[in-house]
């Protein structure tokens, strides 16, 4: 009876260790998850593409104001979701899934492997400042986000694309591997890189990573110094509020860089033959500093970053009034 109840703790602990997660099992849930979200929010992201590059295939209605002021509203998220399965029926709202797909498991594995090797790499000062400890997490992260959009740019290219054909009606772009076929046959293996004039920065890629490097460097030091600075000790709910600050700060930075974001959509699909790269839906572009240049003079640097309320500025609307 004595050496059972010795043993006891032991074989308790040899089944913990047999039912604990190895990496592989966390890697592949991870991946399931990442899919699962992917392909849940794909209609949104359908959405926002279509906007972004100036597709408005509904008429505005006209609304008003909190103050009673009547205006022009262009469709929403609902109101176009619906016009797409009208046209396409519901699959239709999943066009340019498959590369999204694809593209969150690479990130996720880059992710990871890159993550495992950093930490084996770089060695952990307890003794570091805050701020010296926060500068050399985002650099670390920043390492890491870069080489995932590297890898998974390609993708990217491919899945706007897709979504982009809806403008136009084309089935140039159909099926990832016939995406991936097309663009070698093209455009070459630089094809999904680099943009129509052999440039890097006529590819998209550079804005998305300036975005995503703008986004992670602002988020934070806004939020370190915050924490720092403006959230006193004594407050009991101080821990609590340390907590949220990134997640306001990353909501706050990501309008502020999402101009990188557009830009480097519009990028993607300029002059790859699609209409809604192509004039006289949209110019072509030299470089995605002459499509941002573009888009100020235009007012349309956040176009797109709203899917409800989307007000059409008007300063008179004489036949509201009739």
């Amino acid at each position: 009876m004595m050496e059972s109840s010795e043993n006891l703790p032991g074989q308790v602990v040899d089944v913990e260790r047999d039912t604990a997660p190895t990496p592989v099992d966390v890697d592949t849930t991870v991946l399931l998850l990442g899919a699962g979200v992917t392909a849940i929010t794909h209609p949104l992201l359908y959405v926002k593409l279509l906007i972004q590059v100036g597709h408005e295939p509904l008429p505005p209605t006209v609304g008003t104001t909190m103050f009673g002021r009547r205006v022009l509203y262009l469709p929403g998220f609902f109101s176009y979701a619906q016009h797409i399965v009208k046209v396409d029926g519901k699959r239709g709202l999943f066009r340019g899934l498959s590369p999204r797909i694809v593209s969150s498991a690479i990130s996720t594995v880059v992710r990871s492997k890159v993550k495992q090797q950093m930490e084996l790499l770089s060695k952990t000062d307890e003794l570091q400042s805050s701020l010296r400890k926060v500068v050399k997490e985002t650099s670390h992260e920043m390492i890491i986000q870069c080489l995932c959009r590297v890898a998974t740019h390609p993708f990217h290219v491919m899945s706007v694309r897709c979504m982009a054909q809806f403008v136009g009606r084309e089935v140039k772009y159909s099926g990832m591997f016939r995406c991936v076929v097309r663009i070698f046959k093209e455009e070459g293996v630089t094809g999904f890189y680099v943009g129509f004039c052999g440039l890097l920065c006529c590819s998209g890629l550079i804005p998305h990573v300036l975005g995503e490097v703008l986004f992670l460097w602002c988020c934070n030091l806004l939020a370190h110094f915050i924490n720092t600075y403006s959230v006193d000790e004594s407050f009991s709910q101080a821990s609590a509020v340390r907590g949220y600050t990134k997640f306001v700060m990353g909501i706050a930075v990501s309008v502020l860089t999402y101009p990188f974001m557009l830009v480097a959509d519009l990028m993607a699909v300029n002059n790859c033959g699609l209409t809604a790269g192509l004039p006289p839906h949209s110019p072509i572009f030299k470089s995605w500093m002459h499509c941002w240049n573009h888009l100020s003079q235009k007012g349309h640097l956040f176009r797109g970053s709203s899917f409800f309320s989307r007000r059409v500025p008007v300063t008179s609307l004489p036949s509201i009034e009739n």
